[in-house]
């Protein structure tokens, strides 16, 4: 009988134990520690916590977190002298208890406004209006929010100024008033002009050009905030380099605050003599209703895995990566522009189980490393 060295057997358990540990510490947000953060947005059950086994998936992976609805017009600011606080102060609070970046999502946004907001008819009105609430919202969370986004979504796809209670009452003057009123509730916060779309030339040249004019005015602007609501094809990633490199150059900060994948059909894509045609129960639009197939997962996994090679490649440029949403099964997606369809876009399935995806992400560092 040979005896084992106990000496050998020793330092072989150690290393065992040694590689079975890094496997079970490897994190999103470990893994892409020292390059930019990785972040989440959060529902508002999952700001009160009530699924610990999603809870303990969002504290392993993710080092950020979104306001994904709660901070949002209509749930903060129901009505014209009263505030909400109630979820926005919890989920700082959870930001705060897991030693997150928190940031907040969104002070002025044409979407999702209390229905007294949408009644502002007048520039007085809507100059105090937008005083009160983003003087209120910002100095209640004054060096305890990390970011905000200051203003959504004020563009059309061409790159002009979309029509809104805002711009009606204001003209382009309520981009430059909310920035400054933002920079003075709080100095030393971040602040973000957040948008889709703006891998398209014509709505990215209208973002510089309105970031340009806000800095010009005196406003404070310190990133532009890419939604990153991407298909398995588009945009190219020559389009979202483009799109880093640009912003960049005006000498801001660039976050990809929204990103997920769809993985399902486009009815806007569609060629059809009928322009009311329903969608909705249609199979062709709902494809993959159970499970995903091998063949779409692996061209998801490898969508992700060239987007942030991408995105390693431009890591000085970038601050911030955030999933819109946790796991598939809370995602929008299975419900925009369809009812009831069934995606799979972000890296974490409907039973929180991580999916090629995911292990792409996480191999492209650890391969590196």
């Amino acid at each position: 009988m040979k005896l084992i060295n106990p000496y050998l057997l020793a330092i072989t358990t150690m290393f065992v134990m040694s590689c079975t540990s890094k496997k079970e510490v490897s994190s999103l947000k470990d893994s892409y520690k020292n390059d930019f953060y990785i972040g989440t947005a959060l529902s508002a059950d999952q700001i009160e916590e009530k699924d610990a086994k999603v809870d303990s998936l969002i504290r392993k992976e993710f080092n950020a977190i979104t306001s994904e609805n709660i901070m949002k017009s209509m749930f903060i600011h129901p009505q014209k002298d009263k505030y909400d606080f109630t979820l926005s102060d919890k989920y700082v609070a959870y930001g705060e208890k897991n030693k997150m970046l928190i940031h907040g999502h969104t002070l002025i946004w044409h979407s999702q406004l209390a229905p007294w907001m949408e009644q502002i008819k007048d520039s007085t009105e809507m100059k105090a209006f937008m005083k009160d609430h983003i003087t209120t919202i910002v100095s209640k969370y004054k060096g305890r929010i990390n970011s905000w986004d200051v203003v959504n979504e004020a563009l059309n796809d061409d790159g002009t100024l979309r029509k809104s209670v805002f711009s009606n009452t204001l003209g382009e003057n309520f981009l430059v008033d909310a920035f400054k009123l933002a920079a003075a509730a709080d100095p030393k916060v971040d602040l973000y002009y957040n948008d889709y779309n703006l891998e398209d030339p014509a709505k990215r040249e209208g973002a510089i050009n309105l970031v340009k004019k806000i800095k010009a005015a005196g406003g404070k602007v310190d990133g532009i905030g890419s939604q990153a609501h991407w298909k398995l094809n588009s945009p190219s990633l020559e389009e979202i380099e483009k799109t880093i490199l640009d912003f960049s150059a005006l000498g801001v900060k660039v976050a990809f605050t929204e990103l997920d994948i769809t993985v399902l059909p486009n009815p806007w894509d569609l060629k059809g003599a009928d322009v009311n045609q329903k969608f909705e129960g249609n199979p062709k639009m709902n494809p993959y209703p159970e499970k995903l197939p091998d063949s779409i997962q692996d061209k998801l996994a490898q969508r992700y895995a060239d987007i942030f090679k991408l995105l390693l490649k431009h890591k000085d440029k970038i601050s911030r990566v955030t999933f819109w949403g946790v796991y598939d099964g809370q995602s929008w997606l299975n419900d925009w522009p369809i009812k009831g369809r069934t995606n799979y876009p972000l890296l974490f399935d409907a039973k929180l189980a991580h999916k090629k995806a995911y292990d792409a992400v996480l191999n492209l560092k650890e391969s590196k490393e």
